[in-house]
């Protein structure tokens, strides 16, 4: 007989141990996060929500603190199509472009990426960044020529520009990077998981045909987040400027949010679009086209909108003011001497027969 016995382990001596069931370590975070906060059972998600605009729980997070946390609990629903750039706003180089020019294009652009195309912004082969640039300059820089020079005098920090040939293309100097092609309906915070692993952090949004949407960076995404990113090269121009009493100069991006706020909320363009969302979408939808410069649409409500500066593709800039009263219609002025007109089918008193006068 086996000194262990599975009977002695059933004996009333040694009753059988309770079954205990091992929780996921998620499950087991979740479970302390619903006790913590008091959450009842449902969707996390939407506890969470409800939970963050409570009064309790608002003395615990400080006013940033609860805006993160519910931009990241929005985060699931937005997708690229509602971040990316617009293809029309999209600042790219040619993949044979001079490094010479170049140079002029990130100085007006002050973006440290742009995307590189080939013949037109439908055929992508990548982007450049400012860093790659800088290195190869300074690495050509630093060659030693063939020939020695006898006397030259001292460079400083041993750089000699003139070594570096601004005429080359930048293909040809092998600069361009790759980039993520995604379309627009990926969710926002899929792809800034796949611009970690990948450590690309630039990507085109692309249609069902392969052709050009627009382009998203991962400071897009991450703003979604925290709040608008702005360093020393951003454009601090307001995008609607007041000239005058109620006249404003609006750049067509400006949304329509920002508008009512800075124009009053007689500008209210909600029921002149429901799926647009900038100033420059509102006067298209509006006019059924892209209108030319110099035009003025109507709308909404008593303003009118004149276009200062368009291209065939898109509105740029737009004058917003009240529409001018309309005068009021002027009366003919009678002369003295002119009896008053009288309602019509109204005879007069020597028309009219009298009662004793009979026809024969």
């Amino acid at each position: 007989m086996n000194s262990h016995d599975p009977a002695d382990a059933r004996s009333p001596d040694n009753p059988p141990a309770e079954r205990t069931e091992t929780k996921s370590p998620v499950e087991g975070f979740v479970g302390r996060l619903k006790s913590l906060i008091g959450l009842r059972s449902g969707s996390v998600r939407s506890n969470l929500a409800d939970v963050l605009a409570e009064d309790e729980v608002k003395a615990e997070f400080s006013p940033a603190e609860r805006a993160m946390l519910q931009n990241i609990l929005a985060l699931e629903k937005q997708r690229i199509g509602d971040l990316m750039v617009p293809r029309a706003d999209i600042v790219a180089v040619q993949k044979d472009i001079e490094i010479g020019h170049l140079l002029r294009v990130l100085s007006s652009a002050a973006h440290s990426r742009l995307v590189v195309y080939g013949e037109t912004l439908d055929d992508p082969t990548g982007m450049v960044h400012i860093r790659d640039l800088v290195a190869y300059i300074t690495t050509r820089a630093m060659t030693p020529s063939a020939a020695k020079p006898r006397r030259r005098k001292t460079l400083p920090a041993d750089l000699d520009l003139k070594k570096v040939d601004l005429s080359e293309t930048l293909a040809a100097a092998n600069l361009i990077r790759p980039i993520l092609f995604v379309p627009a309906s990926m969710p926002a915070i899929d792809l800034l998981v796949k611009m970690q692993a990948t450590r690309i952090h630039l990507a085109l949004v692309v249609d069902e045909y392969g052709g050009t949407d627009g382009v998203v960076s991962m400071e897009d995404i991450v703003e979604q987040i925290v709040g608008d990113i702005e360093d020393e090269h951003d454009d601090e121009a307001a995008m609607i400027v007041a000239h005058g009493d109620d006249m404003f100069i609006a750049d067509a991006r400006a949304s329509l949010d920002e508008a009512t706020e800075k124009i009053g909320p007689d500008f209210d363009a909600s029921e002149a679009s429901e799926e647009v969302d900038t100033i420059g979408g509102l006067i298209v939808t509006l006019a059924g086209r892209v209108p030319i410069r110099g035009e003025i649409i109507a709308g909404p409500g008593v303003f009118e909108m004149e276009v200062l500066d368009a291209d065939p593709r898109r509105v740029k800039r737009v004058r917003i003011g009240r529409r001018p009263p309309e005068a009021p219609k002027r009366e003919p002025r009678k002369r003295p001497d002119e009896p008053a007109a009288k309602p019509h089918g109204e005879a007069s008193a020597s028309a009219a027969p009298r009662p004793d006068e009979t026809s024969n």
